[in-house]
């Protein structure tokens, strides 16, 4: 792995415990988020031991052995493992047999449709992950190979692209704490400095590009995910950088990466998601009677591969509810496939409701009933669901409405609440 650039908060060093826990044993590595849920989630994956830096450290679970990334004593141990001869090796570590089907990572979903699921991945979910998004991949025209790690390790899209990169012998470009806090810019700098090749980024990322100064002529691809890229901004940003591929994909925290444009000729298919990778089934069928729908048709994509995840940990009424009686992982993502095998992503069956934004794509936002006499304003709501979430589940407008429209059986009707964002 090539480590350019400077240390970002513990993250490269990250990368080799990952790599150790992965090559070494069978032992869960824990790719977390630090949010108001994190004890919790510690606690489903039965970690033994915790990785973190100082300033996220204290709010793992008390009793946890904790090994500080960013403490003198673990900076040493790294570079006396630099500093060893050519024919000087570690101690072998005898970790026992590793099964193909134990558990190699537990990530966490992103808890959009309700509260975040721990998701276990196998040796072979990674394996296969990795081998599809290789079967797919074109070299750089220039032979060299940099990726700007811009992507979150801990998020899906991230997590894929470390793995594949470390794969295929990339070098990996992790930014600075400085370059992170500049935002765009600093991405952007980083990405000029070091010439990188490709960039992972999501929607309001590459909206951003198209209005900057930067070139980036040594940018080859910029590989999009994460939500659905508007055709309109991905047309400014092909007029922007004419010599750069954007490739737009889809995939899941469940299901791995599932499809990707590979070249040029099928980055001119603007509003898809790409052909499905070649390790992976997909068929879409209707959202009420689960019957396979013919090309061009709406419904939910089913997805059925060895990159998908053996199931939540600890949660059997969530697993019961994702996989059919054939072993098809059911996504919540209504979908359909044109008849040249490019996939098309519409809606959200299970969703927050969400607002159309021109920065962002769409941002959360509240519907809410004000209990009778109740005062309670717009900021209010958001302060105080601001104080319990993720930044990116923060609720960015509030709606008050009379009331919230159910089922018969109870079920909140979200198309029919969606029917309000007509009204702003």
């Amino acid at each position: 792995m090539g480590r350019r650039g400077t240390r970002r908060r513990g993250l490269p060093e990250l990368l080799l415990v990952a790599l150790d826990v992965l090559g070494e044993a069978a032992a869960e590595e824990v790719l977390i988020k630090v949010f108001n849920e994190l004890s919790r989630l510690v606690s489903l994956s039965g970690a033994s031991v915790a990785f973190a830096v100082s300033s996220t450290a204290a709010k793992l679970p008390a009793g946890l052995p904790t090994v500080l990334l960013d403490s003198p004593c673990f900076r040493s141990l790294l570079r006396h493992n630099e500093d060893r001869g050519e024919n000087e090796s570690a101690p072998p570590l005898d970790a026992g047999a590793v099964h193909q089907s134990a558990t190699a990572a537990i990530q966490y979903s992103s808890g959009t449709s309700g509260r975040v699921k721990a998701v276990a991945l196998s040796h072979r979910s990674l394996i296969a992950m990795a081998a599809g998004l290789h079967a797919q991949h074109v070299r750089s025209r220039k032979g060299v190979e940099r990726n700007l790690m811009s992507a979150p390790m801990f998020h899906s899209m991230g997590f894929s692209s470390v793995l594949n990169g470390l794969a295929q012998g990339r070098t990996m470009v992790v930014m600075t704490d400085a370059a992170a806090r500049a935002g765009l810019r600093g991405m952007l700098e980083a990405a000029e400095r070091w010439e990188v090749t490709e960039i992972t980024a999501a929607p309001p990322m590459v909206l951003a590009m198209t209005r900057d100064r930067y070139r980036l002529k040594s940018l080859v691809r910029v590989v999009c995910g994460g939500a659905p890229l508007p055709t309109p901004v991905a047309e400014q940003f092909r007029r922007r950088f004419p010599h750069v591929d954007l490739r737009t994909g889809y995939g899941s925290t469940e299901a791995g990466a599932v499809s990707l444009m590979v070249d040029r000729d099928e980055c001119s298919h603007l509003g898809s998601a790409g052909r499905i990778n070649h390790n992976v089934e997909a068929k879409i069928v209707d959202i009420v009677t689960g019957e396979p729908l013919s090309v061009g048709q709406k419904g939910e994509l089913c997805l059925r591969s060895p990159s998908t995840m053996t199931g939540y940990v600890g949660d059997d009424e969530a697993n019961a509810a994702a996989f059919d009686s054939e072993g098809w992982l059911k996504t919540g993502d209504l979908c359909y496939i044109d008849e040249d095998g490019f996939l098309f992503v519409v809606d959200r069956l299970k969703e927050l409701i969400k607002y159309p934004h021109e920065e962002a794509g769409e941002i959360p936002m509240a519907l809410v009933v004000r209990q009778p006499g109740s005062k309670i304003t717009e900021t209010q709501v958001m302060e105080h669901v601001a104080k319990q979430v993720a930044p990116y589940k923060k609720v960015r407008k509030v709606l008050f409405i009379d009331s919230i429209p159910r089922s018969p059986a109870g079920k909140i009707l979200r198309r029919q609440l969606s029917s309000h964002l007509s009204r702003m």
